[in-house]
């Protein structure tokens, strides 16, 4: 059997950082309150005033038993904070603890990649997904470790079931699921609750100079919606492979085009003025505390 190729020091450094802040008790408390205290503060002021969220009363009822794996869309690189800016705004209970997987190319394969992992999100950009073949054993213990971090309550695992950004001019044609998602789910047994999120760009500067814009309410809103959980209990009854995989990761992905639907009507009515500035959705009307960034 070939071994794995070896890998680099940039890599095997980017990978203790990993562990470090995310396997390690006292590494994972650090991190918690770095997205809590940091990340959530410098979100929450360079987007909150334009960002509309629908369905969070649903999710905050929910009591998973384990771990949650949140199903979303993938058009923009700050998908992820925006919704992270949702769950702590909203107080969402169970979500104490959050991994996103990424690939490993750039965040763990680079000097810059790691400063940005570790100043933008405190290394929670974890654990890497290695898309060469020469690096099969270590997405198998990636996988493993998802599985892990899915079994233990409170453990939020942010999950794009296209598996890669959609970069065409439509926001609401999404790619096809990778059976990946699938796998894990099948596996772990979580809770998956599906969103769909549109509005942010890939340039961070212009996005939060929009947000105190004029048009930013209207023509520039960030708009999220967050389902029920998915029922895929007859697929968890089967036996896990390949093809079930895949199936399963399409049921999420029907689920987030679900929400889509929705999100494009949100828009229509904030874009027209049906929606005043005062509706409880816009997150800045929640009047959450700066304070609750630092709660446990």
């Amino acid at each position: 059997m070939a071994q794995d190729a070896p890998l680099s020091r940039i890599e095997k450094l980017a990978l203790k950082f990993g562990e470090l802040a995310n396997e390690d008790p006292r590494g994972k408390w650090l991190q918690t309150r770095f997205l809590r205290g940091i990340s959530y503060v410098w979100v929450r002021a360079g987007i909150s005033k334009r960002m509309i969220v629908e369905g969070l009363e649903g999710l905050k009822a929910l009591e998973p038993a384990a771990g949650v794996m949140l199903v979303a869309n993938h058009r923009s690189f700050f998908d992820s904070y925006a919704m992270l800016l949702a769950c702590y705004m909203g107080k969402v209970p169970w979500a104490k603890s959050l991994q996103f997987p990424v690939r490993s190319n750039f965040f763990y394969d680079s000097p810059a990649g790691i400063a940005i992992n570790a100043a933008i999100a405190g290394g929670a950009m974890y654990p890497p997904i290695f898309r060469d073949k020469e690096r099969r054993s270590l997405n198998d213990e990636a996988l493993d470790r998802m599985v892990e971090i899915l079994k233990k309550s409170g453990n939020v695992l942010g999950m794009h079931p296209e598996g890669t950004r959609g970069k065409g001019p439509d926001p609401y044609e999404l790619l096809p699921a990778q059976p990946g998602v699938g796998k894990i789910a099948l596996l772990a047994k979580p809770m998956v609750v599906p969103g769909f999120i549109n509005g942010l760009g890939n340039n961070i500067v212009d996005d939060i100079r929009v947000t105190y814009t004029k048009e930013a309410r209207r023509s520039r809103a960030i708009v999220s919606v967050f389902g029920a959980p998915v029922d895929y209990s007859a697929l968890a009854a089967e036996k896990p492979r390949p093809t079930l995989y895949k199936k399963c990761a399409d049921l999420f992905m029907a689920e987030v085009k679900k929400l889509s639907v929705r999100e494009r009507e949100l828009r229509a009515d904030v874009m027209a003025g049906r929606i005043p500035d005062d509706d409880p959705r816009w997150i800045d009307n929640w009047g959450a505390s700066k304070l609750y960034a630092f709660e446990a």
